[in-house]
C-alpha cells in the first residue's frame, strides 16, 4: 500500500516533513497568570518566566482498564499496581487542573495497539481495517484524554501496515517516527516531529518541538511486513539530523519521545548496525535536546540525568512503567532573555495509577468494546483432563509448553506435506512466556490458551543442520546461571542469567538432551540424541519457530540466516485454539513428553 504520510486537517497541517500545530488556543488570562509567573513581571527589573509541564506514557500495550482478560478479573499484582488509560486520564486531569490545561503537553512513546485480548480482537476478530469497521479502542481513549502526539513503537507493526495506517487515521494527533523511512525514497513515512506554541501571559509564545523516534529492530522483528517498504536507521543518526532543524525553525524547547530504552544494548546480535536501547546515547551525543520520554524497556525510571558530551548540558530522561501503571511528569522552567526563551531547568518525576480511580468518562466510552472482548475470551473450546501450569516451566520441562511445540510441529508438517521437505524431521521451539498461566481441569477457554501464549507471533519453518541445532541449544542454555554441584539451588537466581528474559529461553522438542548448569556457558548440552541415537551434526531438520525468533529476535545463532521453507500470518495462539477445538479434549498424553532436564555433573537438579 502507499506510504503517504498523513495530513492533519482539524488542528494541524503537515509542513515539510513534520506536524506544526498552528492553532493552539491561548490560555484564559487568569489561568495562564496563575501558572506562568510572567503575571508578576516588572518590566526592566526581572525576566519573564514560564513553566511548562510535559506528561508522558509508554508501552500501553492495549491497557484501557485495570482488568486482566486472562484471569477475567480486576488486575492485581504483588506490588498492588493498577493499570489502564482510565487511570492515566484521572492523573492527567489532576495535573491539568494544577498547572492549567494550556500549560501542559501529553505524549506517548509507543507500543499501543498490541498486547491484550482487547487489541487482538480489534485487529483480527472485529478488525478496524474492515469496511465500516470500528474505531480502535486505544484511539478512542487517547483521543478522549487529549494526547498531543505519540511515537511509533515496534509493536505498532505487528498486525501489518494497513492496520497501523488505519489506526493512524483514527487518531486526532500525529504518530511520529523520524527514523521510519520509505524504503524507496528514504524520506519519512510518518511525521518526524510535532510543534506547538504555548501562549504566555504578557510575553511571546513558547515554541515546543517533539521529535519521535522508534526502534530499528522493527526491520528484524516485523520483517515480513516492512521489508522493501520501510527502513529504520539508528536513533542517534536521525536525532542528529532533525534536532538542529527544529532549533533552526525556532523551537525553544526540544523534547524527544523515543521508543528505545536507556541501556545502550541490543537483542538482535549483529544483524543491524544500530543499538536497540539508544535513548541515553541520543541524550549524550546529540546537542540541543532538553528532555527524553523513554519507552520500550518496560522499566520505571523517575528521572535519569545524562550530560551531553558536546555542550556539557544536562538532558533529563524519564520512563514511566508500562501498561499505564505510571505517568511521567517533566517540569520545564523557562526564562525570557536576550529576545528569546531559554530552558532554565528540567525535572522529572512519576505519578502512580494506583493512587487514583478510573475516569468514568473513559469507562463509559469503552464499556461496550470491553464487554465484547470479555465474552469472546470466555468462549469454551474444549475440556482439560488435567490442570496444567507454567509456574516452574522455566527450569523444568512442563507439559503445558509441550502443547505449544506439538501444535507447531503439526501445523508445519501439514504445510510441508507433498513438498521436497516432507520427509525431514520437524522439531519446534517454544518459550515459557508466562510464570502464572494455568489451565484448570475442566472447561478450556480462549482466555486460558491466550494466557499461555501472550504474544501475537506467527509460525515459520526454517531448515537447520544438527550442528546448528546443537549451537542453538547451547545459546539457549546461557539463560541459566552456572551453579556448582552440591551448591544450594535458588530458582530465582538459577534463571535469567545476564538479564536474559524468559521469552529468550527456548525448549526444543523432538530431541532429548541434558543442560549441565555446573558447566560454563557454551559447554552445557549433554547427551543430545535424536530417535535414540547421538545427534548427527549433518542431519537436516525443519525447525518450527515463531517469527520473532526466525527474524533474529534474541540473537539465537543460525536461525535468522537459515533457509525459510514456509511461513504464515495466522497467530500461533490461534493455531493452539484451533488444535484444542478440533480435539475437544486437552489431554497431556496427546502432547506431553520429557525432552530435557537440568543436571549438574550428570546428576539431575530436580
Amino acid at each position: 500500500m502507499a506510504l503517504n504520510r498523513r495530513k492533519f486537517l482539524k488542528k494541524s497541517a503537515v509542513t515539510g516533513a513534520g506536524v506544526a500545530l498552528t492553532g493552539a488556543a491561548a490560555a484564559p488570562a487568569a489561568e495562564a497568570a496563575e501558572y506562568a509567573t510572567g503575571a508578576a513581571h516588572h518590566p526592566g527589573r526581572q525576566p519573564k518566566r514560564y513553566a511548562l509541564t510535559v506528561l508522558g506514557t509508554t508501552d500501553l500495550h492495549g491497557h484501557v482498564f485495570n482488568w486482566d482478560y486472562f484471569k477475567d478479573a480486576e488486575y492485581k499484582d504483588a506490588a498492588g499496581n493498577a493499570q489502564g488509560l482510565a487511570r492515566i486520564s484521572t492523573l492527567v486531569n489532576e495535573i491539568r487542573r494544577e498547572r492549567g490545561r494550556h500549560n501542559t503537553l501529553l505524549l506517548d512513546a509507543g507500543d499501543t495497539i498490541q498486547g491484550t485480548p482487547l487489541t487482538y480482537y480489534y485487529a483480527k476478530v472485529d478488525p478496524i481495517t474492515a469496511k465500516g469497521g470500528p474505531v480502535h479502542p486505544m484511539a478512542q481513549a487517547m483521543n478522549a484524554i487529549g494526547y498531543d502526539a505519540a511515537a511509533l513503537g515496534n509493536h505498532e507493526f505487528n498486525y501489518g501496515i494497513e492496520t497501523l495506517r488505519t489506526f493512524e487515521r483514527q487518531l486526532d494527533f500525529p504518530l511520529l517516527g523520524a527514523n521510519a523511512l520509505d524504503a524507496k525514497t528514504q524520506r519519512p513515512a510518518f511525521a518526524p516531529y510535532f510543534m506547538k506554541k504555548f501562549q504566555v501571559h504578557g510575553g511571546p509564545p513558547v515554541k515546543v518541538a517533539v521529535l519521535g523516534l522508534t526502534n530499528p529492530g522493527i526491520a528484524i522483528w516485523d520483517k515480513a511486513y516492512v521489508q522493501g517498504k520501510l527502513t529504520f536507521p539508528g536513533l542517534e543518526e536521525q536525532a542528529a539530523k532533525w534536532v538542529p532543524k527544529l532549533r533552526s525553525m525556532g523551537a525553544d524547547v526540544v523534547i524527544v519521545s523515543a521508543h528505545s530504552g536507556t541501556s545502550g544494548t541490543s537483542s538482535y546480535g549483529d544483524q543491524l548496525p544500530y543499538v536497540e536501547d539508544a535513548a541515553a546515547n541520543v541524550a549524550r551525543q546529540v546537542p540541543g535536546i532538553d528532555a527524553i520520554l523513554v519507552g520500550h524497556a518496560h522499566l520505571e525510571i523517575p528521572e535519569l540525568k545524562v550530560v551531553n558530551e558536546k555542550t556539557g548540558r544536562t538532558v533529563v530522561l524519564s520512563e514511566p512503567l508500562c501498561y499505564a501503571e505510571r505517568l511521567s511528569v517533566f517540569d520545564i522552567d523557562l526564562v525570557f532573555e536576550k529576545g528569546r526563551w531559554h530552558v532554565e531547568s528540567v525535572a522529572a518525576s512519576l505519578r502512580d495509577s494506583r493512587t487514583v480511580a478510573d475516569d468514568p468518562r473513559i469507562t463509559r466510552l469503552l464499556k461496550d468494546e470491553h464487554a465484547k472482548v470479555v465474552t469472546y475470551v470466555n468462549q469454551v473450546v474444549g475440556q482439560a483432563t488435567d490442570t496444567l501450569t507454567t509456574v516452574d516451566a522455566r527450569y523444568k520441562d512442563a507439559p503445558i509448553i509441550d502443547l505449544i511445540t506439538k501444535v507447531q510441529e503439526d501445523v508445519v508438517k501439514a504445510a510441508l506435506a507433498g513438498t521436497a521437505y516432507a520427509a525431514l524431521p520437524v522439531i519446534a521451539q517454544a518459550s515459557p512466556f508466562s510464570r502464572t498461566s494455568e489451565i484448570h481441569a475442566g472447561d478450556v477457554t480462549i482466555r486460558d490458551l491466550s494466557s499461555l501464549y501472550v504474544y501475537d507471533n506467527t509460525l515459520v519453518a526454517k531448515l537447520l543442520t544438527g550442528a546448528q541445532v546443537r549451537a542453538y541449544l547451547e545459546y539457549s542454555a546461557e539463560y541459566f546461571a552456572q551453579t556448582a554441584a552440591g551448591a544450594a539451588v535458588d530458582v530465582d537466581k538459577l534463571t535469567n542469567a545476564n538479564n536474559r528474559p524468559d521469552y529468550n529461553y527456548d525448549y526444543v522438542s523432538g530431541l532429548k538432551y541434558d543442560i549441565d548448569v555446573a558447566q560454563p556457558a557454551g559447554s552445557r548440552i549433554k547427551n543430545l540424541t535424536f530417535n535414540g541415537a547421538a545427534l548427527d551434526d549433518a542431519q537436516q531438520f525443519v525447525l518450527a519457530v515463531n517469527n520473532y525468533r526466525a527474524n533474529g529476535g534474541g540473537a539465537f545463532p543460525y536461525v535468522a540466516a537459515a533457509k525459510e521453507l514456509w511461513s504464515e500470518s495466522t497467530e500461533i495462539r490461534t493455531r493452539i485454539a484451533e488444535w484444542v477445538t478440533a480435539k475437544g479434549v486437552l489431554d497431556p498424553k496427546d502432547f506431553a513428553s520429557v525432552d530435557w532436564r537440568l543436571t549438574r555433573d550428570g546428576t539431575p537438579v530436580f
